[in-house]
């Protein structure tokens, strides 16, 4: 809800930082100067009466209140039910660190932010993402746990020399 008492469906939100993100559209001005270029096209497609879109500082206040974990979720169990895997897909499964999350540059070991994710090369798309922080957890048990969850079976997996562990 915008503070002048503008109402805005959470699904259009989410809906228009995806679209903007898909589209290069980086930070909440970039996302209000989207819906506004896109305005009447995203009107008619989503079958929508007429209205105003969020501002950049609704974009903020609502982003910054989403539980990202169970986002993350939701749209995991939503791409695992729209895009199922087949016996024989190639999937890639990689970690990669999110860059300026590097706390205590001076110490030897440093804690940052890493994402792991499970692509399907069939379909061009993550069918799961995780992340974690190096200091709390290591890539070889996120990837793990998310195999597990995917609950996959029959299909070819890619790993880096990391997972080229014993135990796994």
């Amino acid at each position: 809800m915008h503070k002048r008492g503008k109402r805005y469906p959470l699904w259009l939100i989410l809906l228009l930082v995806i679209m903007a993100t898909m589209s290069d559209c980086y930070g909440y001005r970039a996302l209000e100067d989207f819906a506004r270029r896109h305005h009447q096209a995203l009107l008619e497609n989503l079958d929508l009466p007429p209205m105003g879109f969020p501002s950049d500082s609704t974009f903020r206040r609502v982003m910054m209140s989403i539980d990202f974990t169970q986002l993350a979720q939701v749209l995991t169990n939503w791409i695992r039910d729209a895009v199922p895997t087949q016996e024989g897909d190639w999937l890639g499964v990689d970690g990669k660190s999110i860059k300026g999350t590097v706390n205590n540059y001076a110490q030897a070991y440093q804690d940052f932010v890493s994402v792991v994710s499970v692509f399907s090369s069939r379909c061009g798309v993550a069918l799961a993402l995780e992340q974690f922080r190096n200091k709390e957890s290591s890539e070889i048990d996120v990837v793990q746990l998310l195999l597990a969850n995917l609950g996959i079976e029959g299909v070819i997996l890619s790993f880096d020399a990391l997972h080229c562990q014993k135990k796994l």
